[in-house]
């Protein structure tokens, strides 16, 4: 059961676009907004997370990531630190 409202105002025009899709689906104009709403949130979303490289990109990234990393002495430090709930051995 849904029960969070969303509430939205709109020109006259574009609910009746909205209205007009909406109709073409077989769907209410309630319906109708929220997949669409949802299905470009989610590509939202998914730019943020997903890219799309060409063959040649594509292996220079792997390899960048398969390369052994530069070193970093202030890495090495940080992980030299004990954590604060890590007990000190006897």
């Amino acid at each position: 059961m849904r029960d969070a409202a969303i509430n939205l105002r709109a020109l006259p025009e574009q609910r009746d676009l909205i209205d007009q899709a909406a109709m073409l689906l077989g769907k209410n104009r309630s319906d109708f907004m929220l997949e669409v709403a949802c299905e470009r949130a989610q590509a939202v979303l998914l730019d943020q997370v997903h890219f799309a490289l060409d063959a040649s990109r594509f292996q220079r990234f792997t390899e960048l990531l398969d390369a052994e990393p530069a070193s970093n002495a202030g890495l090495v430090r940080l992980m030299q630190v004990k954590a604060p709930w890590v007990e000190p051995e006897a």
